[in-house]
């Protein structure tokens, strides 16, 4: 008599399992990310940190802003912790693990549950996601945004209780959506596919057509400080649709796009790691494109190649706009996915020890690119001197009793930003103090003081980030 695998411990939990390791990764890994890797800000963090802090909570035309949602969370947290490297980056690892866990949970309901346990883990220990987590800024919103409209869309689909809730909540995050760039697009493949496919056509007509107009109506209101943000400044509308103010130069945009997905021959690292996605994942996405071209029935099939469709013309004029296509990637890897292990399995019909170990491989394959993955991001993002020099250190060790700190013009939009969180210091173009600091840009010789201290980081070029100063005695 044979042994029954389905009676084994880890075969009957293997789901519970599963999900346990993506938690365990997704909290280590965005640890990891936020403290360690590449652990400091770069210039466009310090840029969106001014944005959120020249937000006015009593003025509104301060919330004519894109990405409005990524900015208040910033504020409020640069508010409750001051200007650090972690109150900067700490909304986009909330952002993260909110997406993670939408990721999981849409991934449930488009596959079976192994090709979400498996889909997830790889999507999440990716190079492009671990960077965008630990990014303060809103470049994480590319990602939280289309999982939730997806998710979201489906529970109402699916008529999931509690229903009137979840339709005002698709409203509400359609409008905050649209204050992020591009992410009209995702609900343009979202409203095609409805138009274009019988069944979402059906769910539609069933639907309360009360609770559809009160969740427009919430949903317009969301909208008024970017449709006033639009009347004042016409072209923040070609920023949200993602359309360049001049005529791209295609010929030097398609080197990019073949670096940015295609470049595993020579793979490069200077604010991004390129290619994007790891060679092992780019076959699979690649095999998950040809069966969706097969299967054109599906609702899914639908939304993801019409929403590939609008998102190609606008990475070829903007070919950094990668982060956009993380998440249809993410759904043509796990369709792939999806048909390797049916194609596997079909090998093996009836035999459960050979389907058991014929899972052996693909257990190395799952592991060979989550694995791969892990270690090109953090010694990429590290170690690789083209890397690290595009972020700074300094917020982490400048002198924490600095009263006056003298910076050069270019950095007093950002200092004055840190010192409007810490009252004790005092940013200045040139010193008033008996002791003073500057920054590495703005040190210097200055009549009546001499050099106390040099504060260096780690870095092999450039390493001293601040000069202490003590007025000489007369």
């Amino acid at each position: 008599m044979g042994i029954d695998i389905r009676s084994f411990y880890v075969y009957r939990w293997r789901y519970q399992i599963g999900y346990g390791i993506i938690g365990l990764f997704l909290i280590g890994m965005l640890v990891f990310a936020g403290l360690y890797v590449p652990g400091g800000i770069s210039n466009n963090e310090m840029n969106d940190v001014i944005k959120s802090a020249n937000i006015s909570l009593g003025n509104i035309n301060s919330y004519a802003v894109t990405n409005l949602p990524f900015h208040l969370l910033q504020r409020a947290s640069m508010h409750l912790f001051g200007v650090n490297d972690f109150s900067i980056k700490l909304p986009s690892l909330i952002l993260a693990a909110l997406s993670a866990v939408g990721l999981v949970l849409l991934l449930q309901r488009w596959f079976k549950r192994n090709i979400a346990v498996l889909g997830s883990i790889i999507a999440i220990t990716t190079g492009q996601f671990l960077f965008i987590a630990q990014s303060g800024t809103p470049d994480i919103l590319y990602i939280f945004w289309p999982i939730c409209l997806l998710l979201i869309g489906t529970l109402i689909a699916r008529r999931t209780r509690p229903r009137t809730l979840w339709k005002i909540l698709f409203f509400i995050v359609v409008s905050l959506s649209l204050y992020t760039p591009l992410s009209i697009y995702a609900l343009i493949a979202l409203a095609t596919a409805v138009l274009l496919h019988p069944h979402l056509r059906f769910i539609i007509r069933q639907l309360s057509r009360v609770r559809l107009l009160a969740g427009f109506i919430i949903g317009a209101l969301v909208l008024i400080p970017l449709i006033y943000g639009i009347v004042k400044s016409p072209g923040t509308a070609l920023t949200i649709l993602g359309l360049p103010t001049h005529w791209p130069n295609f010929a030097a945009n398609m080197p990019i796009l073949w670096q940015q997905y295609l470049g595993f021959a020579r793979p490069s690292t200077t604010l991004l790691m390129t290619p994007v996605f790891g060679l092992g994942s780019m076959l699979i996405i690649g095999f998950g494109v040809y069966r969706l071209l097969k299967t054109m029935a599906s609702t899914q099939s639908y939304i993801i190649l019409i929403w590939l469709v609008c998102l190609v013309p606008i990475v070829i004029t903007s070919p950094l706009f990668t982060s956009v296509t993380f998440v249809p990637f993410v759904l043509l890897l796990c369709t792939g996915l999806d048909r390797l292990l049916s194609n596997w399995y079909g090998i093996f019909p009836r035999n459960p020890y050979a389907r058991f170990v014929g899972l052996i491989p693909l257990v190395i394959l799952v592991g060979a690119l989550v694995f791969s993955g892990l270690e090109r991001y953090s010694y990429g993002y590290h170690y690789d001197p083209a890397t690290v020099s595009n972020f700074s250190y300094d917020l982490s060790i400048m002198p924490k009793n600095t009263k006056q700190l003298v910076v050069a013009p270019n950095q007093l939009q950002f200092y004055n930003v840190v010192a409007k969180y810490n009252k004790q210091l005092d940013v200045v173009l040139a010193p008033t103090d008996n002791v003073f600091a500057t920054t590495h840009d703005a040190k210097g010789d200055y009549v009546g003081y001499s050099i106390n201290r040099i504060i260096t980081s780690a870095m092999t070029n450039d390493a001293d980030r601040f000069y202490l100063y003590k007025k000489t005695a007369q």
